[in-house]
């Protein structure tokens, strides 16, 4: 059986994905783990939005981490300085992020390559710096405090368990807009888009349509992420969302396997709990992470997904040629 069956089956991995998050937190004996699980779900969700742009459509951005601290301002100084609830203060989040993006995108996307991301990098290094230096509202570089806890319908997510569900619920419901958006004729303009632009468009595709579409989406996901990040905190700083966060949302999409929405939210869960289980190195904790990320990408430079299953395949066919033999 082939590790990565689940992209044929998506819908039947989408349901199997959905009961294991519903039933994880049943075999956790210790509540820290529950709060690693919702920051994995919360840069899960940005990972699935950044693969649908740079592992399907082939358009790196080093900007995401500024959409995600967009979310997360935008609906914070909404909540701080303006009372509004949650709820509103995603509303005005999602429509802000994605008139900026939609701004950005369509002068942007008209880069390739290396000049893509030096344009999407410039884009996260202004907003950080608007983050530090609009201090009346943001609380500048120390930070903004006095964020509502979440509360949506009435209801409040008061404790870690009920958010880690609410998590849950929206990486869901994200999974499954991009399960369809790449199964649908769009998915498949994404994939001719990445393999060649000057192919696709003489095949009547909308390049430039489809790249900035993509490029609203995967920001509004990031939107999503800090709306959800900034109520869970109750407090946000510029240094959560500066060019370094960025490096760290790009490296979980190749190292999960690019191309792959559940390689992303693999290399989401990876990125973001193996800092929790170096702390044993101590000073040399930087070290053996970046060695880890540079023999994934030596040795899997399909990604660790895609290279477990190369694995896996040469192991059964290595023992079914011995079994032939027999």
């Amino acid at each position: 059986m082939r590790l990565l069956s689940l992209a044929k089956t998506p819908y039947a991995g989408f349901v199997a994905f959905g009961a294991a998050l519903m039933f994880l937190p049943m075999a956790l004996t210790n509540d820290y783990y529950l709060n690693v699980l919702i920051f994995i779900g919360i840069h899960s969700i940005i990972a699935i939005g950044l693969d649908l742009l740079l592992g399907y459509t082939g358009q790196i951005s080093l900007g995401h981490a500024a959409f995600f601290g967009l979310g997360a301002y935008i609906t914070g100084v909404l909540s701080a300085r303006a009372g509004w609830s949650p709820m509103a203060g995603l509303l005005v989040a999602l429509g802000g992020v994605a008139v900026l993006a939609y701004v950005i995108g369509v002068p942007t996307l008209k880069l390739h390559g290396h000049y893509l991301a030096m344009a999407t990098l410039g884009f996260g290094i202004i907003v950080y710096i608007f983050f530090n230096e609009l201090v009346p509202l943001t609380g500048g570089p120390s930070g903004l405090t006095g964020i509502r806890e979440m509360t949506l319908f009435g209801y409040d997510f008061d404790t870690d368990l009920e958010y880690y569900y609410l998590v849950c619920l929206c990486l869901l419901l994200t999974l499954l807009l991009s399960i369809n958006v790449v199964r649908s004729r769009v998915g498949r303009a994404l994939r001719a888009i990445h393999g060649s632009e000057v192919a696709s468009s003489v095949l009547g595709v909308d390049v430039s349509r489809y790249k900035v579409g993509i490029f609203v989406l995967s920001a509004l996901y990031a939107a999503l992420a800090g709306w959800l990040y900034a109520h869970y905190i109750t407090f946000v700083s510029p240094s959560s969302f500066g060019f370094m966060f960025s490096v760290k949302l790009v490296t979980m999409v190749v190292i999960g396997s690019l191309g792959s929405l559940w390689g992303a939210i693999f290399g989401a869960a990876l990125l973001t709990s193996m800092p929790e289980f170096l702390h044993v190195f101590e000073n040399f904790e930087t070290t053996v992470f970046g060695m880890i990320l540079m023999s994934v990408m030596i040795f899997m430079p399909r990604g660790l997904l895609r290279g477990i299953e190369d694995l896996l395949i040469a192991g059964f066919k290595s023992l079914g040629g011995r079994e032939d033999g027999r």
